[in-house]
């Protein structure tokens, strides 16, 4: 019998529904940090300045002018034309990955203007099948190169990727020759090319015209390297020193120019194209009638 003779009632609290990122966890100093604060920094944490990953729709709007980002070969895909098969095919993934982003491929090119100064633009997402380099990114790298090259045109690419998409075997190996090729052109034709190096850039790509820029620029914290660090350790047989792939390592022993955090990108662009360009000159307003 209760107390007082009346029954207990237990109620169980109910669960408020909490939409989707709204709140998240920094895996850099494990604080929790609003949503929309983050998206407000650059999705940099305000607390300990951890570089979270970035869209390509954030990457355009962050370095372009507003409505002067001019997409080119946007019709180019990947097709499964070595039949792929595994635990999920090569075109179920692609699929996926297209419904997922809402983008055909992993990296959009083309013309924009930063800061009014214009520009061959490319964008790595590794958000689309972890931004691997097969034939329709390295021919779109490859095109945007070119393009830059015929029209005296400064390329800068944001780089990310997890390496070479082994779906597409050896045609995916080839574009490492085939971008690194463009760019020595382009370096022959006197303009300058810049890469920025986003977390995380490997493999294939880090190989090839990820690291092959007049100036080599780098998010903060972001992870550089051919291999892995095990794999590396197995091969070589030999300790390796702590944070070998990341930035300020790579600064240290030449591989990097500059280490730039994301809302300095911008501005940093702006000095090293005035500086390989020439500064933008304004344009004279109409003389008025005398």
């Amino acid at each position: 019998m209760t107390l007082f003779g009346k029954k207990t009632i237990l109620k169980k609290a109910r669960k408020r529904d909490m939409p989707d990122g709204l709140w998240l966890k920094c895996p850099g100093c494990n604080e929790m940090i609003f949503g929309e604060e983050q998206e407000k920094a650059l999705r940099v944490c305000p607390l300990c300045g951890h570089h979270f990953v970035m869209g390509r729709s954030e990457r355009l709007a962050m370095l372009a002018d507003p409505g002067s980002f001019v997409e080119w070969d946007k019709d180019l895909y990947s097709i499964d034309f070595l039949g792929f098969v595994g635990e999920a095919s090569y075109q179920e993934k692609l699929e996926a990955n297209r419904r997922k982003t809402g983008e055909v491929d992993a990296v959009t090119c083309g013309r924009a203007r930063l800061d009014g100064r214009a520009i061959a633009l490319g964008v790595m997402d590794f958000q689309f099948l972890g931004a691997s380099m097969g034939s329709v990114v390295g021919e779109k790298i490859t095109r945007l190169i070119e393009r830059g090259t015929a029209e005296r045109l400064p390329v800068v690419v944001v780089c990310a990727s997890g390496g070479a998409r082994m779906y597409e075997g050896m045609m995916s190996l080839m574009q490492m020759a085939k971008t690194s090729g463009a760019l020595a052109r382009h370096a022959d034709a006197g303009l300058p090319y810049i890469p920025v190096l986003t977390h995380p850039t490997t493999a294939g790509v880090m190989a090839s015209f990820a690291t092959l820029g007049d100036v080599i620029l780098a998010e903060p914290g972001a992870l550089i390297g051919f291999a892995g660090a095990r794999v590396i350790k197995e091969t070589i047989q030999q300790d390796l020193p702590p944070g070998f792939q990341r930035p300020d390592f790579l600064l240290q022993h030449g591989l990097l120019d500059q280490i730039v955090p994301r809302g300095d990108l911008k501005p940093a662009l702006v000095r090293l194209l005035d500086f390989f360009c020439g500064p933008l000159v304004p344009s004279e307003p109409p003389a008025l009638p005398v």
